[in-house]
């Protein structure tokens, strides 16, 4: 077998491949062998058909299975003899094939990167000083009163943290809202509506028009839509709404005690907050890990530079892309706005998907050159615990998996997370208040 190799790009290379003849014409015998003893044609038992008969009856499934074989054993040889780190799969075309013929043909495929590594270890990083108080206790604490909070009637003007059920419509320029944006039909009329006397609820500046009104008031709320308002077409107007306050209703939270800490199935009160000291604790934890790992990275993308295989950007970009959709979609931006901004989220996608895919190889490379790999336990531990919150079986996970390639993400995940265990093991952090921590 002749090799020899082009580079096209940094990261792109051509092969080209030469097998000889005679190797050619030896799998063809090797092929049509395996096709007469498996044949069953009519008068001979099966696997005794004369080698003429099986070739004449299986010429092109013969042909179709020596050039499938050849070109499949021959460009791994090739890729093999040549050290090529190939990523994806390779763009092959058929120059010469035969039988007594030499095969050639050509291969483009795309190379990972040749990455010279930086320094990785003692990288400088900085960690806020940071611990759970007791203020912090009162507020998760207040938070989960809220999840339990009674909204109850009652006959007086509304004061602040009151809730109101009011009906309205709104105009602009005299005229209904629907006529200078017709999608906001919810922000034009709604009967029952509850909206909190809180700053900024619903529209700013309208919950506080309504302050020190009771049930059975008509007011004239005047409001200014924001400049960067989600509705475009009302974004920098004014609206007028007419009001009608249908219910004032307070704000009644539990106390906490022995009796609400069991709601949230705790011993008691003293155990619920053990609980939640835990918690934040936890959070506290998982965030200066995340600004530690943000920063290691940084450090890392900082001082080094090399080129990028195109097809793997190409496929993170498509990836950025699906999740700036849906995101947005999520928060309600129409799909007529997403497609206007088709070209700045394109583009804000391609460099977000350039720096993921850099930093990809990068903790790559580190894990290869630290011999860091990771174990089927783990792989297996993971899939249970992604399976238990997805809440399906484990073996209905694995075989969604399997379907569409999931596990070498998931190996990658892991791979990935232990590069980054040993990256800040082997940091120089550096202890800072908060107040000092630029981020």
């Amino acid at each position: 077998m002749n090799v020899t190799v082009e580079n096209l790009s940094p990261c792109k290379k051509l092969l080209r491949v030469e097998i000889e003849a005679k190797e050619v014409d030896a799998t063809f015998d090797s092929v049509t062998k395996d096709f007469q003893k498996r044949a069953a044609l009519p008068g001979f038992r099966p696997g005794k058909a004369p080698r003429d008969m099986v070739l004449k009856k299986f010429e092109k499934d013969i042909e179709a299975e020596v050039k499938k074989k050849l070109l499949s054993d021959s460009y791994r040889k090739a890729v093999d003899e040549q050290k090529l780190d190939v990523i994806g799969y390779p763009d092959i075309e058929e120059i010469q094939f035969g039988r007594g013929q030499n095969l050639l043909f050509a291969a483009t495929v795309e190379t990972a990167p040749e990455i010279q590594l930086p320094e990785y270890k003692g990288l400088p990083v900085r960690c806020e000083i940071a611990s759970v108080t007791q203020a912090d206790i009162e507020r998760a604490l207040n938070l989960l009163r809220e999840r339990q909070v009674n909204f109850q009637p009652v006959n007086r003007p509304a004061q602040s943290s009151d809730v109101l059920v009011v009906n309205y419509s709104g105009t602009c320029d005299g005229k209904p809202l629907t006529e200078t944006a017709p999608a906001a039909k919810s922000l034009t009329e709604q009967k029952k509506f509850w909206v909190s006397t809180e700053p900024n609820a619903f529209i700013p500046g309208f919950a506080a028009q309504l302050i020190g009104a009771q049930a059975g008031d008509q007011r004239t709320v005047s409001v200014d839509f924001p400049a960067d308002f989600v509705t475009k077409e009302l974004a920098g107007k004014r609206g007028v709404y007419a009001v009608e306050v249908v219910e004032v209703r307070e704000k009644i939270l539990p106390p906490v005690d022995d009796a609400f800490a069991k709601t949230w199935g705790a011993e008691n009160l003293e155990k619920l907050k053990e609980g939640v000291r835990r918690d934040l604790e936890n959070e506290l934890k998982y965030k200066q890990d995340k600004s530690l790992r943000g920063q290691l990275i940084r450090e890392l993308l900082n001082h080094v530079n090399f080129d990028l295989p195109e097809s793997a950007v190409a496929h993170e970009t498509r990836n950025v892309v699906y999740d700036i959709v849906r995101e947005n979609s999520k928060r309600g931006v129409s799909r007529d706005l997403i497609e206007k901004q088709k070209e700045q989220i394109y583009a804000a996608a391609t460099n977000s998907a350039k720096e993921r895919v850099k930093v990809a190889f990068l903790l790559q490379k580190i894990g290869e050159k630290e011999d860091i790999k990771v174990s089927q336990e783990e792989v297996a531990r993971r899939v249970h615990s992604l399976a238990a919150l997805y809440q399906i079986t484990p073996e209905k996970f694995l075989k969604d998996l399997k379907k569409r390639n999931g596990l070498v993400e998931i190996y990658d995940q892991i791979a990935n997370e232990k590069v980054l265990d040993f990256l800040q093991a082997n940091a120089k952090i550096e202890e800072v208040p908060a107040a000092q921590n630029p981020s």
